[in-house]
């Protein structure tokens, strides 16, 4: 089976990276990237506690019969 980037490529790419966008705009493309991430799994941990919510008064609804205050 084959790997997804090898150490070759992945300098490759690198290199390209840096020349199209110089070693100034780096950290901040990194900054950025890592921000992106960080609001992606909070979306997704939003999600995620809003499904388990949902859930939960869905199963109190089918239990009681009444809904939720």
């Amino acid at each position: 089976m084959e790997e997804f980037l090898r150490p070759q490529e992945l300098l490759i790419i690198l290199v390209i990276v840096l020349v199209l966008f110089g070693g100034n705009k780096l950290p901040e493309l990194a900054r950025n990237l890592g921000k992106a991430q960080r609001e992606l799994k909070a979306g997704f941990r939003e999600g995620a506690d809003e499904a388990a919510t949902d859930n939960t008064d869905e199963a109190d609804k089918a239990e009681t019969g009444k809904t939720p205050a």
